[in-house]
């Protein structure tokens, strides 16, 4: 379920797009480390334990593409993904809001973060994953604050929506849509997705294929 419409024809073109290599080509801890900019990036954030590595793997039709971990704030640094032989890169930003990290380190991966975003002139959007179980949060709020800050355009995609019913996914889509309208740059279309059930990752591919 989502708001936004794609034809047949683009859907199809971003399974393809994503049927094209994929692969990991460097963790960064710094940002003197950063790779060259020079092509478009699409970046993923979320709360630890909200499913963005098995997003990563389901929208890339990958199984261990990026590591899944059960314990909350195992990605420490930025990772990088060449998707489609340098078509993009594919960025999995440290996960935020865990509760078992020492605060200073939580610290530094949070400037990390926005000196990534701060720097990178071809970043197109930001896909800020929100679990449909529990809606927008205090801390979800804080991140899209400073990703406002940082003029960065993101999107809220919703995760396990598979794990509640229907009207429930449309209540939530509804009540982040109005959310969304006090943030400056967020994106109003909400995208609703299912990586174990393959759901809304053809909207997604498509979306980015629409933006590269």
């Amino acid at each position: 379920m989502t708001d936004t419409v794609f034809t047949d024809e683009q859907l199809e073109a971003g399974r393809k797009l994503f049927a094209r290599p994929v692969a990991f080509v460097k963790g960064v801890v710094n940002r003197g480390a950063l790779p060259a900019g020079g092509r478009p990036e699409f970046a993923f954030a979320g709360r630890s334990n909200v499913g963005k590595s098995s997003l990563i793997n389901a929208l890339c039709n990958r199984k261990t593409l990026a590591r899944a971990s059960n314990t909350p704030g195992r990605t420490q640094e930025i990772n990088f993904f060449d998707v489609a032989e340098g078509r993009f890169w594919m960025v999995d930003l440290p996960g935020y809001g865990f509760a078992s990290a020492p605060k200073k380190n939580v610290q530094v991966w949070s400037q990390l973060n926005l000196n990534y975003l701060r720097s990178r002139s071809k970043l197109k959007r930001v896909f800020v994953l929100i679990d449909s179980r529990r809606g927008l949060g205090d801390v979800d709020r804080g991140v899209m604050e400073q990703l406002d800050s940082a003029a960065a355009h993101y999107q809220v995609v919703l995760t396990k929506t598979d794990k509640i019913k229907k009207s429930e996914v449309a209540e939530v889509i509804a009540a982040t849509k109005a959310a969304l309208m006090k943030q400056p740059a967020a994106h109003p279309h909400v995208l609703a997705t299912s990586s174990e059930k393959g759901i809304g990752m053809p909207e997604l591919r498509a979306t980015i294929l629409s933006l590269a």
